[in-house]
């Protein structure tokens, strides 16, 4: 017989290397004894689930205990499955916002979303290198990826069992189109669904067999959307986008937008082939487009320092400072980090995420840039100059614009066109890329998704081809 193992000997063993430790040792100690934790939890299910069938020999030495090699490699992988190997979570299991780590609560009562990776690839070849190994230094030569040319994959690595549909309200083609969709969702793939609460009622005035539908009640059921839906689909235009982007404050799930607005730059997808779309969606791997948002603070003149702002106001397309129903021009001083750009005296200022370029911002002059090139738009709208021009900044400056003292009136900002808030002399608003994008679907990729947008949404350069009759060169 082996040395008896006792789980309390190991908790006393345990505790004296940790109260022995020094602090630049707890880390690899936590390291090291992690998987070993693991590893006596599930020799212990496995020894009581023998015991409960009656099958243990009541062999508890460590001889048994280490010839088991099986089981150390499983408590390795999910040591790893768990923590990643950065120390990332490649999936959480949450419940009201908490994560719990107890496999049989998560196999009886809580729900695991849906897992997945994200892959770059470069001209129709797949690629692991991840976008912070974009610059390398190698024998004294600096050398950098084209990361503009790199598309990005989503490949599911647990299958989706949840999908949100926000819809366009007051159209009867999308509520059709809708109770449609649901149905087909929940009988052929078996997916639990949540809708809008007034989209709710309106599938159970259909009929009462949508008793299935889930929403939710309130704000703060909303701040937990994002643990609990795999999938977003929205039926609409581009505003229905910028609704699903504006319920989620943080992580957002990669969202499919169905076309069925006016003008859509962000919905690729036709709803005619909504069944065949979602299924290549569902099988996966497809490809997105990484919208980034903008991350916006009003800090009031009475403040006492920058960190006494008001609740942060995300944006997808832009935020914008005018001068509201004032007939004086706005005056407002611009700062990038700690740099100072610029004075606007004009109708106001658009700052603009590169998804946003096709919207305010190209009405006032600014360029259209591709959606995943990184960057801030700074837009003036009417300046009273004739020089100056749209600016494109890096994704990486926080960007401050205050109202002087000595401005003649208020200024206005409003976030995506709604949301109007009125900044006096002394306030200013400071803006800055958000950590957690919008990943939206694409139909083909990024870029031809792009193109097709503007030529199809703004008939970008369309114009008669020149006649091959008439002079030519000799």
């Amino acid at each position: 017989m082996g040395i008896p193992i006792s789980g309390d000997g190991i908790c006393t063993k345990l505790q004296s290397w940790w109260t022995q430790a020094s602090p630049d040792n707890a880390m690899g100690i936590i390291k090291l004894i992690f998987p070993c934790i693991l590893c006596w939890e599930i020799w212990k299910e496995q020894n009581r689930r023998e015991l409960s069938s009656g099958e243990h020999n009541g062999d508890y030495s460590a001889e048994n205990l280490t010839n088991q090699p099986m089981m150390c490699n499983e408590a390795r992988k999910q040591s790893e499955r768990c923590c990643g190997k950065h120390g990332i979570f490649s999936h959480e299991v949450l419940h009201n916002g908490e994560i719990d780590s107890d496999t049989e609560m998560v196999n009886n009562k809580f729900m695991r979303k849906a897992s997945f990776k994200l892959s770059w690839w470069c001209k129709g070849e797949k690629s692991d290198q991840h976008k912070h190994d974009i610059v390398s230094f190698e024998r004294g030569n600096i050398t950098t990826a084209e990361r503009s040319s790199k598309q990005i994959s989503l490949k599911w690595e647990s299958h989706p069992q949840t999908v949100l549909i926000l819809t366009k309200p007051n159209s009867t083609s999308v509520r059709i189109l809708c109770a449609d969709m649901v149905r087909w969702l929940r009988e052929q793939k078996k997916m639990e669904i949540f809708v809008e609460p007034r989209v709710k009622v309106e599938l159970m005035t259909e009929s009462p067999n949508f008793d299935f539908v889930q929403t939710w009640k309130d704000d703060k059921e909303t701040l937990l959307l994002h643990t609990n839906v795999d999938l977003v689909v929205t039926l609409g235009g581009d505003g229905t986008v910028l609704w699903a982007a504006s319920l989620f404050k943080g992580p957002i799930p990669p969202v499919v937008p169905f076309s069925l607005g006016s003008l859509g730059f962000m919905t690729p997808f036709h709803s005619e082939q909504y069944r065949e779309c979602l299924d290549s969606i569902l099988r996966g791997p497809f490809s997105i487009t990484l919208r980034h948002r903008l991350q916006c603070h009003v800090i009031r003149d009475a403040a006492k320092s920058e960190y006494e702002s008001e609740e942060p106001i995300l944006v997808l397309n832009e935020v914008t400072i005018d001068r509201g129903i004032s007939s004086f021009l706005t005056n407002l001083e611009c700062y990038s980090d700690s740099s100072f750009v610029t004075c606007v005296q004009g109708d106001g200022l658009i700052l603009s995420t590169t998804s946003g370029s096709t919207a305010y911002s190209l009405a006032a002059g600014g360029s259209m840039v591709h959606p995943q090139v990184p960057g801030i738009l700074f837009t003036p709208i009417c300046p009273h100059s004739l020089s100056f021009r749209p600016l494109i900044l890096p994704e990486h400056v926080t960007l401050r614009v205050q109202v002087p003292f000595n401005s003649r009136g208020h200024a206005w900002a409003s976030f995506d066109g709604k949301d109007r808030k009125q900044l006096a002399p002394g306030d200013a608003l400071v803006v800055s890329m958000a950590p957690c994008p919008v990943p939206t679907a694409c139909q083909v990729d990024s870029t031809s998704d792009f193109l097709r947008s503007i030529h199809e949404g703004l008939h970008w350069n369309l114009r008669k081809t020149q006649s091959f009759e008439g002079p030519r060169d000799l």
